[in-house]
């Protein structure tokens, strides 16, 4: 990767990946892009290129990759998972629609394409503990749904087309910077901001509902590795199963406490989320991505918990 567009820099992990990047690739252009209304501010406008990349306007993503002669594409446009329950038509014309638009983008101009999958594409009759790589992929929700079509429009493009496609299956992802933005799984944020800010946190999730999750900058160094790694050694392509902790309310809660004594949690069941929830898997057995190209995470509970609340502390005193 030298020249690299990333279409949503401005969202959940766009923001963080841009940065990451433009740290990690030295010597050329990472194109920040975003749609009129969520423009680049502060580090992200100021450390590198910014242009107007509506995913649902080939003809706009065409022209930015042509004058940057870009090589690589992360696209990022998403609808979180509730937010998507809500919109689930703008989730298609996003999920399905824009994608269609970069791959052939990617075609034409010979771009690697990165476009990140979720534990949303498992379902009701998905092995529920350490979910295999290759097992059956029935959602119940129109996140899901795009996320496995998504999965299978890429690797129909790189079967067909030759366009080198890649992605991981994300679960839950933790970030001090980004604020919960309508995902199920964002208690997991919330509830550090909750217990930095000393308020009570009520959780939408019930205890004892397992979900994978993954600390934010795990996610950046799987998403950055991914792409990086030899393509003769990747199999699946499109997607792989990427975890680094698996947890429930009541787990997290109990390790916060233990930095934070005095915290509190209730519980206000959302039931949309909680029905969401209910239907992903409890963990996931990422094998294959370890052994096609050397994943391996970080970060685990008790690492990330010390971690947010020193970079959340750090940041309210600021």
């Amino acid at each position: 990767m030298k020249n690299v567009l990333i279409i949503g820099s401005t969202g959940q992990i766009g923001t963080e990946l841009t940065l990451e990047l433009r740290k990690h690739c030295k010597g050329g252009n990472i194109v920040a892009g975003y749609i009129p209304g969520a423009e680049p501010k502060g580090e992200l406008l100021e450390t590198g290129p910014a242009e107007i990349t509506d995913i649902m306007n080939d003809r706009q993503i065409a022209g930015v990759v042509s004058r940057y002669k870009i090589d690589t594409i992360y696209n990022l446009a998403a609808l979180l998972s509730a937010v998507a329950e809500a919109k689930p038509q703008m989730a298609w014309k996003v999920g399905m629609d824009g994608l269609f638009n970069v791959l052939e983008v990617a075609r034409e101009y010979g771009c690697a394409v990165f476009t990140p999958s979720s534990i949303g594409v498992f379902g009701d009759n998905t092995p529920k503990d350490r979910t295999p790589q290759d097992t059956i992929r029935n959602p119940r929700t129109m996140y899901g749904v795009t996320k496995v079509g998504g999965e299978l429009l890429s690797d129909y493009y790189h079967i067909r087309f030759g366009v080198d496609t890649r992605s991981v299956r994300f679960p839950g992802l933790v970030s001090y910077l980004a604020p919960p933005g309508g995902g199920t799984t964002d208690y997991a944020v919330d509830i550090y901001r909750a217990a930095v800010a000393g308020r009570r946190f009520e959780c939408p999730i019930a205890a004892g509902t397992f979900m994978d999750m993954m600390y934010m900058p795990d996610a950046l160094r799987a998403a950055i590795r991914l792409m990086e790694a030899d393509p003769d050694r990747l199999i699946h392509r499109n997607a792989f199963n990427v975890t680094a902790m698996s947890f429930d309310p009541e787990i997290i809660f109990e390790n916060i406490r233990q930095y934070v004594p005095d915290f509190d949690m209730g519980y206000r069941v959302d039931p949309l989320r909680q029905a969401i929830a209910d239907s992903w898997p409890n963990s996931l057995d990422d094998t294959c991505a370890r052994e096609e190209w050397g994943w391996q995470p970080e970060y685990d509970l008790d690492a990330m918990t010390r971690d947010m609340l020193s970079k959340l502390q750090a940041r309210i005193r600021v």
